[in-house]
């Protein structure tokens, strides 16, 4: 199928979508309903924290009374598509960067600077940067920030130590495209094969491989290297992904300083260091891999902190992503937000539960429950005294934000058809079964949407 026909079959795959929700645009039946709110969220971990801010809540709004639901990270999305179409979706819901753009695009979420509890709102009351990014092209906001994210290496000093990797080596490691600097070496000490012989070790055998020295997470094609390659691509210099963020018309995937760094990762996979693309299909994610001891450095989001500390028998440290070309290190920089939909019955109500998840009273609560960074900085301070407490050092992920060092997700139009693409051919590549510059062709599809949206 030509690079035309395949785009315009996508585009129309989303077209049928957006006719479907159009025909079913009314307020829900259920949503909002008799005082009732409803909201979903994914992350059940998070559920106890918004449950106390939702007792919190109802004291000051006798009148009200928030109905949680809770799904695991498919089954969300999933049913939250299918709601949008039958008319029963929730009033509140928690959305993610990567899925956003395109409701936005189905028209499906209300415009919060246009109601009362949420209008007054401001950028800075937040992180810097993060609510910028739940802003439409139209100029509204579509999300109210709840939490932010960046990215580290979770491993266990045990190991590390038994390897002769000390703490300050892991904290100032260094990576380049052509030998993979000081992380490449250390990756390859810390992976051993079946014999016991290391990666750096003559006679490695890199197809019987006991521990890789890096977990794997995919091959990231569905968002953007987020806890794969993000954070490399990040601090090669002047690349950025679009050629502006949110809303870019262009994606740069075809320069070769990005298509070398992505041939370095995945090479790391072929060096035996990192599981293959099957080995992974075996243990998804770093965190099973880490848990399990098949793996010793671990990338992962910050809002895994509270999992990965939950590990038994394991003494819990985390390394920062390795300093790139750029002479910086780089994270990835996301976060979650709330948002409403158009098929609420009482839209006013359902703001002042966002509202109230995005106050300084909801986010301390969540700052003290210690699983994510909340949105406002009286809340992330109240986390990182949490964890501190705890005997937690999470100054990997918050070291980004001191240093301006984080770079924003891809925010972008037509985001589901975009993913249709991006995930498979950068599967391709970690398979083996296409070359690096392949990604040429991919860039030049997905820059076919925005032109295609012009004519």
């Amino acid at each position: 199928m030509t690079t035309h026909t395949r785009t315009h079959a996508l585009a129309a795959g989303a077209v049928g979508l957006a006719l479907l929700l159009a025909s079913c645009s009314s307020p829900g039946q259920d949503g909002g309903g008799d005082g009732v709110i409803d909201y979903w969220l994914w992350d059940s971990s998070q559920q106890p924290g918004y449950q106390q801010c939702a007792a919190l809540f109802e004291e000051k709004n006798p009148d009200l009374r928030i109905n949680f639901s809770q799904y695991g990270w498919d089954d969300y999305w999933t049913k939250l598509t299918a709601g949008f179409i039958a008319d029963q979706a929730p009033d509140v819901f928690t959305n993610h960067l990567a899925k956003y753009p395109q409701f936005v695009d189905l028209d499906v979420l209300l415009p919060l600077d246009e109601l009362e509890a949420t209008k007054g709102i401001q950028d800075d009351e937040f992180q810097e940067g993060l609510a910028d990014l739940w802003k439409g092209q139209d100029g509204h906001r579509y999300g109210v920030p709840k939490d932010w994210d960046t990215v580290a290496y979770f491993y266990d000093a045990q190991v590390t130590n038994a390897a002769g990797i000390t703490a300050e080596q892991l904290n100032t490691m260094d990576w380049n495209p052509e030998d993979g600097g000081s992380f490449e070496k250390i990756i390859a000490h810390l992976t051993v094969d079946t014999n016991g012989v290391r990666g750096d070790e003559p006679g490695f055998d890199k197809d019987r491989v006991e521990v890789f020295g890096m977990a794997s997470e995919g091959a990231g094609g569905s968002n953007y290297g987020q806890t794969q390659w993000g954070a490399f691509t990040g601090s090669l210099g002047d690349w950025t992904m679009l050629n502006e963020n949110p809303w870019g018309t262009h994606f740069n995937m075809d320069d070769p300083k990005f298509q070398e760094t992505i041939g370095w990762y995945f090479g790391l996979a072929e060096k035996g260091y990192m599981p293959k693309y099957d080995t992974f299909n075996t243990q998804t994610g770093s965190y099973q891999q880490v848990a399990s001891g098949s793996a010793v450095l671990g990338m992962n989001g910050s809002w895994m902190i509270s999992s990965f500390a939950s590990l038994p028998d394991i003494e819990l440290m985390i390394a920062p992503t390795p300093i790139g070309p750029s002479g910086e290190r780089s994270s990835p920089f996301n976060g979650l937000a709330d948002s409403i939909t158009k098929f609420s019955n009482n839209p006013e109500s359902a703001a002042k539960w966002v509202a109230f998840m995005a106050s300084d009273e909801c986010q301390d609560i969540i700052g003290e429950a210690g699983v994510v960074f909340p949105a406002r900085a009286q809340g992330t301070k109240t986390s990182l005294e949490t964890r501190k407490a705890a005997g937690i050092d999470t100054s990997a992920f918050t070291m980004h934000i001191d240093e301006d060092t984080t770079r924003t997700q891809a925010v972008t139009s037509n985001a589901v058809d975009l993913d249709a693409l991006t995930q498979p051919a950068f599967e391709a590549i970690y398979i083996g079964q296409e070359p690096v510059d392949s990604l040429t062709g991919l860039n030049e599809q997905l820059n076919r949407f925005f032109e295609l949206a012009g004519e």
